[in-house]
């Protein structure tokens, strides 16, 4: 049962009645924003009616802390559990889950203010299966001796731990490296399995450094996905080291970490994982530019979301863009004008100083560009998120060609570029300087109308022209 998409349209006692009647043969309850329920938890009949839970989410609901206990000591079957953001759930519960709950292999406590080391402990121990723990805002991680038997039970393949500044380099390595393990002669590095982890969230980690970061190297070789972002005592040192042992890896953040520069990302389109990288966020990375981002594209052939919005990239960006894409819907079959494509690419660029409407012109260009020999349109476009007031048109364009409406959009971007030009023109001085912002406002009233009027029927017919005053108009406005 899963109220999460109609819990604003139903009344509480609606609910109960539900779960009352259907409680015994609910597996999966998701309660996630039932605010209604504050004062219905206790209700006889109610907690008690679900008996045979395996997946559970309270994330957002205003209950007591009585009442989670209850439900924790009467689903033993529970395998996923979400706590996320709820004051009762206490460390107290963390014990009750760990010695009533022993199949959990899913915890979301992120949040959650009364837990900390000493509940996580108590659910390392009691729950052996544990695979994907979300501790977001939880204190306590500086504790060694809880990351020292997560280190043992090596079971964790996702770890999310964003805004813990209690995080701190010795005990990270407690988790990847353990502690007094062997150390080999020749690395000296310490002798241990490999980790299971695939995904890593260390977020606003603050207290983090190159060191931390350094015991990564060789020891997650199944990581996917990296998430790094705020975390501003990290240089290039530890990535350039470590991105090469992450042979899978598909997805990067890095944001704001604006000590890094393009070695970095070349570092990246050069290891084995380029083929099938998929995300990179290197927003507000300010030393990042062309340099490390062309390789990127070139390299990383199933790139899908590139957030690079306040960095010093420039046109030569967006155009290997639009041209990488052009070159992966050549390689694949084109789709016929009763089909519709899809987008393969989101690329964020607003806030770049170096990105000028250019740039953006070719993207758009490319969206709605059709092969006249076998007449065939993009199976795949990007969609671009640019400077502001350029937004409007982008979005516009974008869905006339995600309609296939290829024609109107081809006629949107012709217009939005002589506006542009004109409007070029209309800033440079001298002779005829009038004459050249007259064409610039008829090019502008241009634009405007395509872009009012073009959503229209397909092909042109029905569409509306936006009402303007002529010369004989109010001569106030």
């Amino acid at each position: 049962m899963d109220a999460s998409k109609f819990y604003r349209d139903i009344t509480a006692d609606a609910l109960v009645n539900i779960i009352t009647s259907a409680g015994p043969f609910v597996k999966d309850l998701n309660l996630r924003g039932c605010v209604q329920l504050k004062e219905q938890w206790g209700k006889d009949g109610f907690i008690e009616a679900c008996r045979n839970l395996e997946n559970f989410s309270l994330e957002g609901c205003r209950i007591d802390r009585t009442s989670i206990h209850c439900f924790l000591l009467q689903n033993s079957r529970l395998v996923h559990v979400n706590l996320s953001g709820l004051s009762g759930a206490t460390n107290a519960a963390m014990k009750i889950l760990a010695s009533n709950c022993p199949r959990v292999e899913v915890l979301n406590i992120s949040w959650c203010n009364n837990i900390d080391n000493r509940g996580l402990k108590k659910v390392v121990e009691g729950c052996p299966k544990l695979r994907d723990l979300r501790a977001g805002e939880v204190r306590g991680w500086d504790d060694v001796e809880l990351m020292t038997e997560l280190f043992k039970r090596n079971t964790l393949e996702r770890l999310v731990l964003m805004n813990c500044d209690s995080l701190n380099d010795e005990s990270l390595a407690a988790l990847i490296e353990g502690v007094d393990e062997g150390i080999d002669v020749l690395t000296d590095r310490p002798v241990v399995p490999p980790r299971k982890l695939k995904h890593l969230d260390l977020t606003r980690c603050r207290t983090i450094t190159d060191a931390g970061i350094k015991t990564l190297i060789g020891n997650v070789p199944d990581l996917e996905g990296l998430q790094v972002s705020k975390c501003g005592g990290l240089t290039d040192d530890a990535f350039i080291d470590l991105i090469p042992t992450m042979p899978i890896l598909t997805h990067l953040d890095v944001e704001e970490l604006d000590t890094l520069t393009n070695e970095v990302l070349k570092t990246l389109a050069q290891s084995a994982c380029a083929p099938h990288f998929r995300h990179l966020c290197i927003s507000y990375c300010e030393n990042l530019g062309d340099a490390g981002i062309l390789p990127i594209l070139k390299a990383c052939t199933s790139l899908s979301s590139l957030e690079m919005d306040n960095t010093r990239i420039s046109d030569l960006v967006l155009t290997e863009a639009a041209a990488r894409m052009r070159t992966r819907n050549r390689s694949a079959r084109g789709i016929t004008a009763s089909e519709r494509p899809t987008v393969g690419l989101r690329i964020v660029a607003f806030d770049c100083a170096n990105v000028t409407w250019t740039g953006v012109r070719e993207v758009l260009s490319r969206n709605a560009e059709i092969t006249l020999k076998t007449n065939t349109y993009p199976r795949e476009i990007i969609s671009l998120k640019c400077f502001y007031n350029w937004q409007p048109t982008v979005e516009e364009h974008t869905k006339r060609v995600l309609r296939g409406d290829f024609a109107a959009a081809a006629r949107l971007e012709r217009k939005w570029a002589g506006w542009m030009m004109a409007n070029e023109e209309a800033g440079v001085g001298g002779a005829g300087a009038r004459r050249r912002r007259r064409r610039a406002r008829e090019a502008q009233m241009m634009h405007a109308d395509e872009e009012e009027g073009g959503a229209g029927v397909t092909g042109g017919v029905g569409r509306r022209r936006r009402a303007r005053s002529g010369p004989g108009g109010c001569a106030v406005m």
